[in-house]
C-alpha cells in the first residue's frame, strides 16, 4: 500500500516534535510495511519569519526572490525530518520539489501546478525509501523556482497522492479534522466524521484554514479521498470524499 501523508508546521516546531514524528513515521513504517511519501511544510512560523525579513530589507521585494526565499522552509523540515528517519534506522531521503518532478507554471508566489513527473519518486520508493518532500513549491520549465500559495503543501500532497496514484492521502495539522465551526468561537462546534468534498469547499470558500481550497479542488477532481487528523493524539479525524454519509 502507498500512502502520501503531509505534516503542518506545528508538528514539526522544534527539535523534539521532529524526532516524536520521525518516530510515529517509523513506526507505521515498520508495522504495515508501507510505500510512504511525506509531504512537509517549514517549520512552526518559519514563513512568516521569513516574509518579515524580507520586508526589513526591502519594502516591494520581487516576487520572484519572494520564492526564492520561503521555499527554503520547507526544505529545512524536509532535510530536518529525513535525517530523524535516518536516526532510527530506516531509509529517507528528502527532495525538494524540482527534484520530485513538480513542474508549474510562472506565477510566483500563487503557482498552478502543470504537471508532475514521479518517475525518480517511484524508483526510490522501489528502493524501500520513506521519501520526504518539500511541499509548497514546484518549477517551472524554465527551472525557476515557484510556491504553491498558502497552505501549498495540502495541494503538494493531493497532487503527488494523485500522480503515483496513492491508496491513502492523509492530512495532519493541529486540529482533529474539520468541525462545523471553528471550535474556538464555537465552543459547541461538533467533529464531522465525515464530510463531502462540496461541503469542504464551501468551508474553505469562507476562511476555513484546514485545507487549501485548490488542494480540496484537486481532491475532488481526480477523486482522491483525503483524511484529515492530529498529528499530536490519535482521535479519528475527519474523511473527505464524494458523499457525505
Amino acid at each position: 500500500m502507498l500512502i502520501v501523508q503531509k505534516y503542518g508546521g506545528s508538528s514539526l516546531r522544534n527539535p523534539e516534535r521532529i524526532k516524536v514524528l520521525a518516530k510515529r513515521i517509523a513506526t507505521l513504517k515498520e508495522r504495515k510495511k508501507y510505500s510512504m511519501v511525506i509531504v512537509v511544510s517549514a517549520l512552526g512560523d518559519t514563513t512568516d519569519r521569513l516574509l518579515r525579513l524580507s520586508s526589513q530589507v526591502c519594502s516591494d521585494p520581487p516576487q520572484r526572490e519572494l520564492d526564492m526565499l520561503i521555499s527554503t522552509g520547507e526544505q529545512i523540515s524536509a532535510s530536518l525530518l529525513t535525517m530523524a528517519l535516518c536516526s532510527f534506522g530506516k531509509r529517507a531521503i528528502s527532495l525538494t520539489g524540482r527534484q520530485s518532478g513538480i513542474i508549474t507554471d510562472n506565477f510566483h508566489t500563487r503557482a498552478r501546478i502543470l504537471s508532475i513527473d514521479p518517475g525518480r519518486l517511484k524508483r526510490l520508493l522501489e528502493e524501500d525509501n520513506i521519501v520526504v518532500v518539500a511541499g509548497f513549491q514546484g518549477i517551472t520549465s524554465e527551472s525557476e523556482i515557484t510556491t504553491l500559495g498558502r497552505g501549498g503543501s495540502d495541494l503538494t500532497a493531493v497532487a503527488l497522492a494523485v500522480a503515483l496514484k496513492a491508496d491513502r492521502c492523509e492530512i495532519y495539522t493541529d486540529v482533529e479534522g474539520v468541525y462545523t465551526a471553528d471550535p474556538k468561537i464555537v465552543p459547541e462546534a461538533r467533529r464531522l466524521k465525515r464530510i463531502s468534498y462540496e461541503e469542504m469547499l464551501e468551508l474553505s470558500s469562507v476562511g476555513a484554514k484546514v485545507l487549501q481550497l485548490r488542494a480540496v479542488e484537486m481532491a475532488e477532481k481526480h477523486n482522491v479521498h483525503l483524511y484529515v487528523a492530529s498529528s499530536f493524539n490519535p482521535k479519528r479525524g475527519t474523511l473527505i470524499s464524494g458523499r457525505n454519509r
